[in-house]
């Protein structure tokens, strides 16, 4: 098949390389909509992603194009933009609904503009069979994260647009029993719903959190056996600093928001919010309690801003009530991630208070204590002696409890993480 494909987004750049690596012939217009980018220049913090499109772009199967370069006789078109970014595809839309093309094409709307999304997008092109393809791309582990599912969700709007997707994606998913197809509107609510289940029991785990500290419980033992248990599992138990990302984020307050304009209210969904922002203090508040809130003047090292490994994403990340709750008692802050930096400097520019680190063990000079808020793989194990040699004081808080508490210990630091005594 010939396949448009629109957006910067890492599930369009995902579906344009892996479409291309299968067969079709994919023309991919990435950031036609955003004039401060060059529209045929993209770039994933995910290496595995970039490889893919560099190889499928080398084999001729992918090209970067510009509208004005895409071909008349595409059968597909795919839609993956940002959550803010609804305008923008509505007017891209309009613009190809005056190209002389002969209609229906299958068009696909990966976006997650909520609600009635793909809906008012059908609404510009009727004429065409239309499908909601959820977004469920993991950043970290993007092309895996697709193919592995183990049902693709798929809303279309009549049995012939299920065929076509059938046909389109094939080579990943062979099998009926691949398929889950429903309504459209049905598929977005279900999107919002599964982040929404997600984010619960995120906040379930900090909310235990809380209580095993106090009871001298060590919340690791506690995630383990309910990982245990088949019906549980262990996906998304990991207590810590909070959730964070644009996407996900943009779900549960999108969810929310939903079921309070049907007249009621979830008090489930609301808990869930109130726990993850409170959460994203906790390393400040055990920070002010070891300190007895002497902290001014005092320098704090921390590991990690993005909002998980892998990515340089810092939308709604922990690391900005952080920074905000550390100035506020004024705090010098020293921080280091692999792949943040930018991002961080983008949002806070020059600031004597904050200084960001290209070397980790840089970070950490004369600070009366280090904070890791993401669970980097360089994190993981540390040359305690230099963190010993160059900090003002041995104290570690660990925001995602990547580190063995009694080691630590014995290696002269005081420990705290979330939810172990």
């Amino acid at each position: 098949m010939k396949i448009s494909v629109f957006g910067a987004t890492l599930q369009a750049g995902v579906l344009a390389g892996l479409l291309a690596e299968h067969g079709h012939q994919v023309f991919w217009c990435a950031n036609e909509l955003n004039n401060s980018f060059d529209p045929l220049v993209i770039h994933y913090q995910d290496d595995f992603v970039n490889r893919l499109i560099k190889q499928q772009i080398a084999n001729g199967f992918l090209q970067r194009v510009v509208s004005e370069q895409l071909p008349l006789d595409s059968e597909v078109y795919f839609y993956g933009f940002g959550t803010s970014e609804l305008e923008r595809t509505k007017a891209l839309i309009k613009k190809i609904s005056m190209l002389p093309i002969i209609h229906p094409k299958l068009m696909i709307n990966g976006s997650t503009f909520g609600l009635q999304g793909t809906e008012q997008l059908r609404q510009l092109l009727p004429q065409d069979s239309w499908a909601y393809l959820p977004d469920v791309i993991q950043e970290g582990n993007a092309v895996k994260s697709l193919v592995s599912v183990k049902q693709v969700i798929v809303g279309v709007d009549n049995k012939k647009t299920e065929n076509l997707i059938k046909e389109l994606l094939r080579p990943f998913f062979q099998f009926k029993h691949q398929y889950l197809f429903m309504p459209i509107l049905d598929a977005e609510f279900t999107k919002l719903s599964i982040s929404g289940m997600l984010a619960t029991r995120i906040s379930y785990m900090n909310d235990l959190a809380l209580v095993t500290e106090k009871l001298g419980i060590d919340i690791v033992n506690v995630q383990q056996g309910l990982a245990a248990d088949s019906r549980i599992g262990a996906a998304y138990l990991s207590p810590g600093t909070g959730f964070g990302g644009e996407n996900f984020s943009q779900d549960i307050l999108t969810l929310s928001s939903t079921v309070s304009k049907t007249g009621d209210k979830s008090q489930l969904l609301d808990q869930v919010w109130t726990i993850n922002e409170q959460q994203k203090e906790i390393l400040f508040r055990k920070l002010w309690n070891y300190y007895h809130g002497n902290l001014a003047g005092k320098v704090v090292a921390i590991w990690g801003a993005s909002f998980k490994e892998n990515t340089s994403s810092i939308d709604n990340a922990p690391i900005h009530v952080m920074l905000a709750a550390l100035w506020a008692q004024g705090v010098k802050v020293q921080l280091h991630d692999p792949q943040a930096l930018d991002a961080v400097h983008k949002v806070y520019g020059h600031r004597d208070d904050l200084i960001l680190c290209e070397d980790q063990y840089l970070a950490i000079e004369n600070a009366h204590a280090l904070c890791l808020m993401t669970a980097w793989k360089q994190y993981l194990s540390p040359d305690f002696n230099v963190l010993s040699q160059k900090m003002a004081y041995p104290f570690i808080l660990d925001g995602r409890n990547i580190y063995d508490p009694s080691y630590v210990k014995k290696q002269g630091f005081t420990y705290q993480g979330v939810g172990r005594s």
